[in-house]
């Protein structure tokens, strides 16, 4: 898993042998969420316009879904992994969409 210092070099398009030939041997690497949204948030406030889209095309093609092909939300993905790491029941009414996430205990009060 890749943090952000080291995504933020290779976005730069600067040589990053490593990260290369690991896409090249396993045709992808995993990043956070939390890589994700300190990265976009760090470029949009730069406005660097070139690496944000190296940055999008990179998310695009790293992208690991489901084994059902059903994308879950960044967001989602925190709000599940904290109420996972904390073993607490996920209170809400977007059951379908947090029943993709595999451990997650959830709840619906609403319906």
């Amino acid at each position: 898993m890749l943090d952000s210092d080291t995504l933020s070099f290779y976005l730069k398009i600067l040589p990053l042998f490593k990260i290369d030939s690991y896409l090249l041997e396993y045709g992808f690497v995993l990043i956070s969420v939390i890589t994700y949204c300190e990265l976009l948030n760090g470029l949009l406030f730069k406005d660097a316009r070139a690496q944000l889209n190296r940055f999008e095309q990179f998310v695009q093609l790293n992208q690991v879904l489901p084994k059902n092909n059903q994308v879950i939300g960044h967001n989602d993905v925190l709000i599940g992994a904290t109420a996972i790491e904390h073993d607490l029941i996920l209170i809400t009414n977007n059951t379908n969409h947090f029943a993709r996430i595999p451990d997650l205990s959830i709840d619906n009060w609403v319906g």
